[in-house]
């Protein structure tokens, strides 16, 4: 049974669900950094292991971001994203003052499980492109 919680996983679990999907990681040291520095967090737990998590990161007032939307590739394909974003969705309703923006960037392909909670893809027409700088 998937146990959720709303806290922030370890740092060590962070980092190496963040690789299992292939994205890469500063120092650990920066990586809780950025785990303490976010504003809410969703962990997913199957037998104490992290499978799945997410957060929302920005300024708590105008801007909310929504970030890490990450579940492991063995438990893919089982709803845990969007127990994710439910949970999510659900802080950001209660948090968000009207007028404020929320704001993520898709990984490529899935646009469509994101407007599933409401999100549009940005087609450059009236808002622009999103776009990134990685270092």
């Amino acid at each position: 049974m998937v146990i959720l919680k709303e806290e922030p996983p370890n740092a060590t679990d962070f980092a190496s669900i963040r690789n299992a999907v292939g994205w890469k990681n500063p120092e650990l040291l920066f990586v809780q950094r950025s785990i303490d520095s976010s504003l809410y967090w969703v962990s997913l737990y199957l037998d104490n292991e992290l499978v799945g998590c997410g957060r929302v990161i920005g300024d708590n007032s105008m801007f909310f971001y929504i970030q890490d939307i990450i579940v492991h590739p063995k438990h893919q394909k089982l709803g845990l994203g969007s127990k994710i974003m439910q949970s999510i969705n659900n802080y950001l309703t209660l948090n968000c003052p009207p007028g404020s923006t929320i704001g993520l960037f898709s990984a490529y392909g899935k646009e469509k499980f994101y407007e599933k909670f409401g999100f549009q893809t940005r087609t450059g027409e009236t808002l622009g492109f999103g776009m990134c700088r990685f270092i």
